[in-house]
This record gives C-alpha cells, sequence and structure tokens, in this order.
C-alpha cells in the first residue's frame, strides 16, 4: 500500500469518525430526552445511536491503524495506547489517544451493561461527554487539514449539531415517566364524573 493511501484513508477516515462521534452523542443526548414522533419511534433513536457508534469505532480503527502504520509518520504503537507518549505533536495526539480509550471503556461496558448494572454503565457513559470534545482537540492539532475550509465546515456542523443537542436537553424538562398513566386516570375520572 502507498503511502499516500495510506495519508488519505487517515485523513478519511479522521473525519467521517468526528461526524459519525458527533452523530453518537447527537443522538444520544435525543435518547435520554425520549424523542418520539409519529414516523420517528423512540426505539429507532436507541437503535440508531447504537449502530451508528458501531460504525464510528470501524472508522476509529481505521483512521488509527493507518496513522500508525504509515511510514512517513512513524508513530508507532505505543502512541495509539499511552497518551501524550508521542514524538509528533504529544499533545493533540494525546487527546486522540484519550479519545480513543474513553471510546473503548464507553463501548465495553454497554456491552456488559447487564453484568456492571446501570449506575456502573452509566456513570461511565458519561465519559462521551468528555471523549467527544477529546476527539475534536485532536482534530485541530494534529488534523493536516485542519485550517482547510472543508474540514472547518465539518467542524463547525458538528460542534453546533453537539451544542444544539446539549442545549436541548438542558433547556428540556424533564420526562414526566407518569404521564400516559396519569392521562388515562384523568380520562377515567372524567368519563366517571361526566356520567
Amino acid at each position: 500500500m502507498s503511502d499516500t493511501v495510506l495519508w488519505y484513508t487517515t485523513r478519511g477516515a479522521g473525519a467521517v469518525s468526528l461526524v459519525l462521534l458527533s452523530a453518537v452523542v447527537v443522538l444520544g443526548v435525543l435518547s435520554t430526552l425520549r424523542f418520539e414522533s409519529a414516523s420517528w419511534p423512540r426505539f429507532l433513536t436507541s437503535a440508531l445511536h447504537r449502530n451508528v457508534a458501531l460504525t464510528a469505532i470501524v472508522f476509529l480503527a481505521l483512521h488509527i491503524v493507518t496513522a500508525v502504520v504509515d511510514p512517513f509518520t512513524h508513530l508507532g504503537w505505543l502512541a495509539a495506547i499511552v497518551p501524550f507518549s508521542s514524538y509528533y505533536r504529544p499533545l493533540w495526539l494525546g487527546f486522540g489517544t484519550v479519545a480513543f480509550e474513553l471510546l473503548v471503556a464507553i463501548s465495553v461496558t454497554s456491552l456488559v451493561r447487564g453484568a456492571i448494572g446501570h449506575a456502573a454503565w452509566r456513570g461511565i457513559h458519561w465519559l462521551s461527554y468528555a471523549s467527544w470534545p477529546a476527539a475534536v482537540l485532536h482534530g485541530f492539532g494534529t488534523g493536516t487539514d485542519a485550517w482547510s475550509a472543508w474540514m472547518l465546515v465539518i467542524d463547525v456542523v458538528c460542534i453546533l449539531a453537539v451544542l444544539a443537542a446539549i442545549c436541548a436537553r438542558l433547556l428540556a424538562r424533564p420526562p414526566d415517566p407518569l404521564a400516559a398513566d396519569r392521562a388515562r386516570f384523568r380520562d377515567r375520572v372524567s368519563r366517571t364524573i361526566g356520567r
């Protein structure tokens, strides 16, 4: 495989990973809001969240492997595993390593959620709010195209989408788990009184 193919694959897989990880965060926030409509059932958000997350992991693995084996960078596997250990842009590559390791923790605990319990899973899942910005910082500081117009557009769209989802979550009233039961009760009472 030529160095040029590796370089383009690393760049492309990194950009796609950012888009997919941003979508995962947005879908995760939407699932906590219990978003649904007549044409979009609630289970679809959760299923899409899970499937996009798995796809993001595949592209992230491609990004990491091609970056490590690219002879131009000479990064080595240590830089992909130990944060801030690289000779090349150690801070920015370190952010990428931290983001990756947090994603691994989130993914593994999601697979064993039943065994570790909901509280532990949820606590670890909150790491996604640290993983995503670390990945964004990694892209800004390491990417060879970080300041090109096309990458800036991708970055801005991803950042705005995640911020909009987080704002929606912060501004939304917490869902009432008993709303349906209360509505049925009110309906029964009104039918009883109406007799």
